[in-house]
């Protein structure tokens, strides 16, 4: 029987066996890039493949699982089987990774008191619950029963966040009592008291680091009782949020000799080999000074560009690892071209507005709830209200809401809030006549990936909105988790200025990789044959979305866009390259 063991190294089958390892989610590559992907990594000298898995995306509502398409990660792991990689997985309830609430479902919200990543019986409940199926999925991947899987983890960095050793336990238990017997790791930062938090007694600690290998594997040897020294997440570059100013990328010379050092004296995975994309409203945020949410690429200024490009970075890491093994010969199976499919004219346009009662079936309150505990978890909320007792409209404020708030009265735009200004009072100054509508539509921006604002995270209205000092109640809510933009009739009315729908059709005789540069529009979403390829923000740094070749098919494709702010251009352009800032 196959087996793999911790010793004072590694042990494949009773061999010493190094592992390096790069970081590929499958959750943000179209599956028909999967092979491509894997082929460049086991060209580049990796022998193993680590990917996380998202429970948001897994269980997207308490019950439902989905394993299909993008998501199936059977299919995954068995194409890396079939090139000769070893798979390290990390099912843990909460992955970080950059991803929308760092992976945690988002109606885990809906729950008053809910608590996250500790030994709250409701919460270990879900995670059970999640278990029973997932694991289902994965234990006969294993090493043991024929597959390719050598190791899997325990949580995810939980010294930065907690130190519940009993929670870190009872996670470990639902694991090996539901059939998992590889060896276990813990991946924490490399320094004391994150390894103290995290640490778990009969599982081995590895570091998450990107610089200062010796420095970091020193502190991690205290920890590791003998066994050997893994970076678990060998940051080789950085993600971007909105407004960040440019494109963030790394030290490559510095990189290349960490990389050195970390094959000289362990083993390592390197985050990312490719970033990848965060298709849809997946994209995560951190909190630190302010909301800082992430942009839609997950390029990473990884080993892969966004779209599986070799980089500089590819060709170097490759000469160091051929120092330590020799590189085996592969030929790269997928066909992949970029190409510019040039200017596309606005063919139709219709506003939200128009179409808001057809797309979505509201709800009444006496007070605006939050999307969560109306059953929704990304996309946008729109509350609207008559104004019945106020004679002007001084001033407004919103009372527990989140992300960002695009304010309409009368029809008209008044004020646009993000961030804390969503929570301070704001002067409108605004002459209204009794009857006049007021209409608030909310973003969920994409929720905190890290640290304790994992428990604020309701998105929306959870509280109140306040008029010239005094509650106004009895809303009626939208929500526009924007699933089926198929069915939006653009044959209704079109109004400059407010949130609004452009569709826009593309002839394609040769599919192939393509950018979308969304250059004079505000800020919004897209979505390609139905597919929701991510957002826009005139901001950037990301000047251009990608759309993968599967998306697209040979003949008539259609793109809508949807923006919030009333930006908009008579075109978009589909180019060659991509523009990160």
């Amino acid at each position: 029987m196959n087996q793999f063991e911790i010793k004072e190294t590694f042990y494949l089958n009773g061999e010493p066996f190094q592992i390096i390892s790069g970081a590929i989610h499958y959750f943000r590559v179209v599956p028909e890039y999967w092979l491509d992907r894997l082929e460049k990594l086991k060209a580049m000298g990796c022998n193993t493949v680590e990917t996380y898995l998202p429970w948001n995306l897994h269980e997207p509502k308490k019950g439902e699982f989905c394993f299909e398409g993008i998501l199936d990660v059977v299919r995954f792991v068995e194409t890396a089987q079939q090139l000769g990689l070893w798979v390290i997985l990390r099912p843990t309830p909460y992955i970080c990774a950059e991803w929308e609430f760092g992976g945690l479902p988002a109606w885990l919200l809906a729950e008053e008191g809910m608590k996250f990543r500790v030994s709250y019986p409701p919460f270990l409940q879900h995670v059970a619950d999640y278990y029973d199926v997932v694991l289902e999925k994965i234990v006969p991947l294993q090493i043991n029963h024929g597959g390719p899987v050598i190791l899997m983890q325990v949580e995810n960095e939980y010294g930065y966040y907690a130190n519940d050793k009993n929670y870190l336990a009872e996670i470990k238990k639902m694991m090996t009592d539901r059939g998992v017997v590889v060896p276990l790791v813990t991946s924490d930062g490399p320094f004391a008291e994150s390894l103290n938090g995290g640490c778990l007694e009969g599982v081995l600690p590895t570091g998450n680091f990107g610089s200062k290998t010796k420095e970091r594997f020193a502190v991690l040897e205290q920890y590791v009782n003998g066994g050997p020294l893994m970076c678990t997440e060998f940051w080789v570059g950085w993600f971007d949020h909105w407004g960040n100013g440019g494109h963030m990328t790394g030290n490559l010379e510095e990189s290349v000799k960490d990389l050195d050092d970390m094959l000289s004296m362990g083993h390592v995975n390197i985050y990312m080999f490719e970033g990848g994309t965060n298709f849809g409203f997946m994209n995560g945020s951190n909190y630190y000074d302010a909301l800082t949410p992430d942009v839609t690429s997950y390029d990473y200024d990884a080993v892969l560009t966004e779209d599986g490009q070799l980089t500089e970075k590819y060709h170097a890491y490759q000469k160091v690892i051929a120092k330590y093994h020799p590189l085996p010969e592969i030929k790269f199976s997928t066909q992949i071209k970029r190409k510019a499919y040039g200017s596309l004219k606005v063919q139709d346009k219709v506003s939200l507005f128009a179409v808001l009662s057809e797309i979505s079936q509201p709800v009444e309150s006496v007070s605006p709830c939050s999307m969560e505990r109306l059953g929704q978890n990304y996309g946008y909320i729109l509350y609207r209200s008559t104004l019945h007792s106020e004679e002007t409209l001084d001033k407004i404020r919103l009372w527990e809401a989140n992300d960002r708030a695009n304010i309409f009265v009368a029809g008209k735009s008044a004020k646009i809030l993000y961030d804390r200004e969503l929570l301070e009072e704001h002067e409108l100054n605004l002459s209204i006549t009794p009857g006049d509508t007021i209409d608030i539509l909310v973003e969920n921006m994409g929720r905190v990936n890290f640290g304790p604002r994992l428990a604020h995270q309701r998105k929306g209205i959870d509280q109140c909105v306040q008029i010239n000092g005094h509650m106004h109640n009895h809303w009626q809510q939208y929500p526009l988790p924007l699933d089926h933009v198929d069915t939006i009739d653009f044959a209704k009315d079109y109004c400059e200025g407010l949130p609004a729908f452009y569709r826009f059709t593309l002839e394609v005789e040769e599919t192939a990789d393509t950018f979308l540069d969304f250059g004079g529009w505000g800020k919004g979403c897209v979505f390609v044959n139905g597919f929701h390829i991510g957002r826009f923000w005139e901001i950037g740094p990301q000047k251009r979305l990608y759309i993968p070749a599967p998306l697209l098919r040979t003949g008539k494709n259609e793109i809508i866009l949807f923006e919030t702010d009333g930006k908009c251009a008579e075109e978009i352009r589909l180019m060659e390259e991509p523009e990160l800032g």
